[in-house]
This record gives structure tokens, C-alpha cells and sequence, in this order.
């Protein structure tokens, strides 16, 4: 083996990329308007990861991040608690909206 060369490839650990202040501060702004929140992070492929926050009140709506890293990282410097799936409780806190419910409507009535 010449000297200098080396097969062993080693990827140094990159450092998170900072979630980004819009995205923090409508998190918070989101859970002190609902009384809390709860979140769960989504993977969504070269969009990145969807953050879809549930608030104390039943109310929900969805953030985007550009990985699931920041992500995560976003809910922690928000003070939102960050689920790991889908749990039968957090599914029955959601209350759709009015409007939502009437989106829903119009789409089925459209087939």
C-alpha cells in the first residue's frame, strides 16, 4: 500500500443545522394559543419532514422543516413535546375544523 492512501473511508459526524426562528417561533406561538402541544414529526421524502402539532384544545395544523433533525430539534426549542407515532389518544384529542369538515365534503360530493 502506497503511503498516504487509505481504504477506510470515515464520515465525520456534521453538526445539526439550526431549526430556523419563523419556524420555532410559530411552533410556540402555536402551542401558547392552544394551551400546549403536542407533535408528532413525519418523514416526507425531498420535502423533508412535516411537523403535524396537536394542541391541548383538540386544534391541529402542520409545520414543515427541512429534515426530520430539525425537525426535532425546532419542537425542543419550542417546548413541544415530541411523540414518536401515532398513539390512539393524541388521535382522539384532534378536533377537525369546521372548514376542514367542509373541505372533506366538498371532495366526496365531487366524485
Amino acid at each position: 500500500m502506497a503511503d498516504g492512501s487509505d481504504t477506510t473511508l470515515t464520515a465525520e459526524q456534521a453538526a445539526p443545522r439550526p431549526a430556523p426562528d419563523g419556524l420555532v417561533s410559530a411552533l410556540k406561538a402555536f402551542a401558547d394559543s392552544h394551551g400546549g402541544a403536542t407533535a408528532v414529526v413525519e418523514y416526507v421524502g425531498k420535502r423533508g419532514a412535516r411537523i403535524v402539532l396537536v394542541g391541548a384544545d383538540g386544534v391541529w395544523a402542520d409545520q414543515f422543516a427541512g429534515d426530520t433533525d430539525v425537525a426535532r430539534q425546532a419542537c425542543a426549542q419550542a417546548g413541544v413535546t415530541v411523540e414518536n407515532a401515532w398513539e390512539r389518544e393524541l388521535m382522539d384529542q384532534m378536533r377537525p375544523s369546521n372548514d376542514l369538515w367542509r373541505s372533506m365534503a366538498r371532495r366526496t360530493m365531487a366524485r
